[in-house]
């Protein structure tokens, strides 16, 4: 072989190695993402945040930061939010980590199911501070997640529950007063005088005005009570001029608590009683009168006239009424924004007679003997 041949089939070969090399190089390894094993929501976002917006399936959450550090619930009539549920649900967020980088690949973009599912944090401005779409739950545990509308998805530890029901994130919890901070308490009965059962002290004895002879106030009793009024909390809300709230109010009973500190909070629980209506009864045409009578034969015997029958209509929902002697309390303004129902065990398990309050006073301490007293 000439020397020129060789060098040309040595050119020709380096050339296709080059190419070989070239089409079977290994890909060069990924840049990491700085988002990753980091926290899917930072806390400086979260500390920024006037507002938290969720969205999914076409309903909205708005919750909103006030002056004084606290949170209402702007999509459920302005009514304080929820401050446990609303801080769990900032911590999940706080607490979730960036697990891994998924696709940038629109084709599978789409098939995470990335929709209307949002988290946002808002400045005063409404303007986002952080968006973040969700998208289907992972097999393997946690969420796919995308930033804004950037063109990839990332997979979060997220566990935190979407509630998009604006109830769900008022703070249901009506009043709040701890059963030690109470001093006096006035119970209404229907058909018996008010009972008032007053202390000195947070730890004293309950005495009662009237109380029954050889009676004394149960304690026990009494602690469920102020525990039930304390604490009363709506199950859902209606319009201030309900029908059905206006006819419980005129079927009160009221309840006062007076604090140590002298404030009086009067709670009023109300329903519209149970009725029984009479059914209307159908009249039957009357027997014939036969022609003749045999002689002799008993006249035929009436008919027992039928028990009359009655319709139950059910007692209607239970309300409730509360209104506070200080001023600033905010219970007095949420009277005036909607009427609140309660479940009906906080009507029903209260005293229904004024002798549940009370039990049998055990009988006074023989006397000891004295000397003059022993048998000689």
């Amino acid at each position: 072989m000439k020397l020129k041949t060789l060098i040309v089939t040595i050119a020709i070969l380096a050339v296709l190695s080059g190419i070989a090399y070239w089409a079977n190089r290994p890909e060069a390894p990924a840049v990491s993402d700085p988002r990753i094993d980091k926290t899917l929501v930072d806390s400086s976002a979260i500390d920024k945040a006037a507002k938290l917006r969720l969205s999914d399936q076409g309903k909205t959450v708005v919750l909103s930061r006030q002056p004084d550090g606290s949170w209402r619930d702007e999509s459920y009539y302005q009514m304080p939010a929820d401050f446990s549920k609303l801080s769990s649900f900032v911590g999940d967020l706080s607490s979730a980590k960036i697990q891994r980088l998924v696709t940038t690949n629109p084709g599978r973009l789409a098939r995470l199911e990335f929709k209307d599912t949002k988290i946002e944090l808002l400045d005063s401005s409404d303007h986002p501070i952080l968006s973040l779409t969700l998208g289907k739950n992972s097999d393997t545990g946690g969420r796919f997640v995308r930033y804004e509308d950037e063109p990839k998805a990332y997979l979060a530890g997220l566990n935190a529950w979407m509630d998009t029901e604006p109830k769900n994130w008022a703070d249901a919890q009506l009043l709040n007063v701890k059963p030690e901070d109470v001093a006096k308490v006035e119970v209404a009965f229907d058909q018996a005088p008010t009972v008032v059962l007053s202390r000195e002290k947070k730890d004293g004895a309950w005495t009662a005005a009237p109380t029954p002879a050889g009676q004394q106030v149960k304690a026990d009793k009494v602690s469920s009570l102020l525990s039930s009024l304390g604490t009363v909390r709506f199950s859902d809300t209606t319009a201030p001029d309900d029908a059905q709230a206006a006819v419980a109010k005129k079927h009160v009973r009221t309840f006062k608590l007076t604090t140590f500190d002298g404030r009086t909070l009067t709670v009023a629980l109300g329903r519209k009683p149970e009725e029984k209506k009479l059914k209307a009864v159908e009249k039957k045409p009357e027997p014939p009168v036969p022609a003749k009578t045999v002689a002799g034969a008993k006249p035929a015997a009436a008919e027992k006239p039928a028990e009359p029958e009655y319709d139950t209509i059910p007692a209607g929902p239970v309300y409730a009424w509360i209104a506070s002697t200080d001023s600033k309390a905010g219970v007095n303004a949420l009277m005036q924004k909607r009427s609140f129902q309660v479940d009906d065990y906080t009507f029903t398990g209260l005293p229904q007679k004024s002798d549940e309050l009370f039990e049998p006073a055990p009988p006074p301490p023989s006397p000891a003997k004295g000397p003059a007293d022993k048998p000689k």
